[in-house]
């Protein structure tokens, strides 16, 4: 007896000194968030229907931040922390990767294309969406004002700085000599005004956000998406560099709402729904691409998985 005594005295000490242990092993980010029991959201706030604010309460919605709330559950139960408290930052285009990189933020969800340049910037997550870059134009006697990228030149087109788009769009400008006026607006719905006010012709962007700003339209039906895709892309969450427990930990909250089927749900929401703020339904059937993303899970870019 005494024996045995001893040796489940000697577990329980030994489970004593190992959760402690435990919880010195948590680094980065994972040992940021236990330690100040908050983590950081980086949100945008017209990325229609993925990160955005639909009234003035100042908190953000959408497909991507519901899939970053997804990921605050999965770590409130991993750092048993059930009142962990979340902060909300706001990011731009421009802002983005600088405020994952510098701590500010620890996480964003938005629509971040992951690509092999931001790579060396900071860690993506595996991917939330799939998507085409291409264009938003008005409709003219029942067909698109302008219906493809070479109709475009000379013409003034307007995409959103800081975007993969952007960078597609002036090289696209240099190498073919279209001798388009490029407008770099700060954010998508400035693009969408300029479009709006006739300033441009035609907004290029993925087309999952053109149709958000399509949403946001006075009237919808006056536009259309049109154009061939200058590039499929694969929108990721931002983690810092160099620290794999954290995106572990991001990658496996994830790929658990994959698995659980509730992306569906998710997808059926902001897709197939009518969506704040004005109701509107975006009508954007989920791609055989995305659906092939939420089957095989992947962290790497578009351009990665076709080489």
């Amino acid at each position: 007896m005494r024996i045995v005594r001893h040796l489940l005295g000697a577990a329980i000490a030994a489970a004593v000194i190992a959760s402690p242990a435990m919880a010195e092993e948590l680094t980065g980010t994972l040992k940021k968030i236990k330690d100040t029991g908050t983590i950081t959201l980086g949100h945008r706030d017209s990325s229609i229907p993925f990160s955005y604010f639909a009234d003035a309460s100042g908190k953000p919605v959408g497909y991507s931040h519901d899939i970053q709330v997804a990921v605050v559950e999965a770590l409130k139960k991993d750092l048993a922390l059930p009142n962990l408290n979340v902060k909300y930052n706001l990011v731009t285009s421009q802002t983005r990767i600088p405020l994952v990189q510098n701590g500010t933020v620890d996480l964003e969800c938005g629509s971040t294309t992951n690509n092999v340049e931001r790579q060396q910037q900071v860690a993506f997550s595996v991917g939330i969406f799939e998507v085409g870059t291409r264009l938003l134009t008005k409709v003219k006697d029942g067909q698109p004002a302008y219906k493809d990228f070479p109709d475009l030149a000379g013409r003034n087109v307007v995409t959103t700085a800081g975007t993969t788009s952007e960078r597609l769009l002036k090289a696209m400008n240099a190498d073919k000599q279209m001798k388009m006026n490029v407008i770099s607006a700060k954010d998508h719905g400035e693009s969408f005004q300029m479009l709006e006010s006739g300033r441009a012709v035609a907004f290029m962007m993925d087309d999952a956000l053109l149709a958000g700003e399509m949403a946001k339209a006075k009237k919808p039906a006056d536009w259309v998406i049109t154009g061939t895709p200058q590039s499929y892309e694969i929108y990721g969450c931002m983690v810092r560099k160099d620290d794999p427990a954290f995106k572990k930990a991001v990658d496996d909250a994830i790929v658990a709402l994959y698995k659980s089927g509730e992306i569906n749900k998710i997808y059926d929401k902001w897709f197939m729904q009518p969506v704040p703020p004005k109701g509107l339904n975006l009508q954007f059937q989920m791609s055989d691409e995305l659906k092939k993303l939420i089957a095989e899970p992947t962290d790497k870019a578009a351009d990665e998985k076709k080489s």
